[in-house]
């Protein structure tokens, strides 16, 4: 088919000034918005603080953890995969695990606001119902693996070793042996289904660098949360401090 639009010939006089006119204009509108990120940048990042972080940013983070804790509950199950879709799961982040591990001599405290701690052996959680499942490991880098973890539903060892009279709280902070590493859980992703308090990755007791003893694996939470080496877990109604959140991330984490 024929274009019959005529095509419009300009002197190049005149179509040099048009495009030094588009330029121009171009490059305002170019400098404006420049001026507008860095102006919105310098808002954030000089606002008010909440919880160490620009308040901004916390109300998008805690937009964030209202969409992902109304869709959280006992039905809504992380996918689930065949043992032969195992990946490699690098063993991210070392905080806490710094002192050699000596197993025969490691200890869980338990404790809650009220009652004194109780210290548990390995033995202890393993008494419980074994559960293993292989779901998907997600990072907050950007990165996912499948990987197989066995243990404990946090849900039977909270049912066994609450602290006798103590009413269930609203909240759960899980710490290494020093604490230089800690996790605050909302209650009912601490009792999800999937979540477990794990002492084997593939098959085989955890290797110290992917969190032996003992570890969290939450699939419905970034990995952030999936705490290595526990050595304290305590029930408590205040909204316990986070290790990453503190840093600016989102409290909840939520997938």
């Amino acid at each position: 088919m024929t274009d019959h639009r005529r095509e419009i010939q300009l002197p190049e006089e005149q179509a040099q000034r048009e495009l030094r006119r588009k330029t121009r204009r171009d490059f305002l509108i170019a400098g404006v918005a420049a001026a507008g990120a860095i102006g919105g940048y310098e808002w954030i990042t000089t606002a008010r603080r909440e919880d160490d972080v620009p308040w901004p940013q916390r109300r998008v983070l805690e937009a964030n953890r209202k969409l992902a804790e109304s869709y959280l509950n006992d039905s809504h199950l992380m996918p689930t995969y065949s043992p032969t879709q195992v990946e490699h799961l690098k063993s991210n982040g070392d905080i806490g695990l710094d002192t050699p591990l000596d197993a025969a001599k490691w200890q869980l405290q338990v404790a809650t606001d009220s009652a004194p701690p109780m210290s548990l052996s390995l033995d202890d959680i393993k008494s419980l119902p074994k559960t293993e499942m292989v779901t998907r490991f997600c990072c907050i880098e950007g990165w996912s693996v499948i990987a197989h973890w066995g243990g404990a539903r946090f849900s039977d060892f909270t049912n066994k070793y609450l602290p006798p009279g103590a009413r269930l709280p609203g909240y759960v902070y899980m710490a290494t042996a020093g604490e230089d590493y800690y996790v605050g859980l909302d209650m009912k992703s601490a009792l999800h289904p999937q979540t477990l308090l794990a002492y084997e990755q593939n098959g085989v007791p955890l290797a110290p660098d992917h969190g032996a003893p003992l570890r969290l694996a939450i699939p419905v939470k970034y990995g952030i949360k999936n705490i290595k080496r526990i050595g304290l877990i305590r029930y408590t109604n205040t909204k316990p401090g986070d290790y990453w959140a503190e840093e600016g991330y989102d409290w909840f984490a939520g997938l």
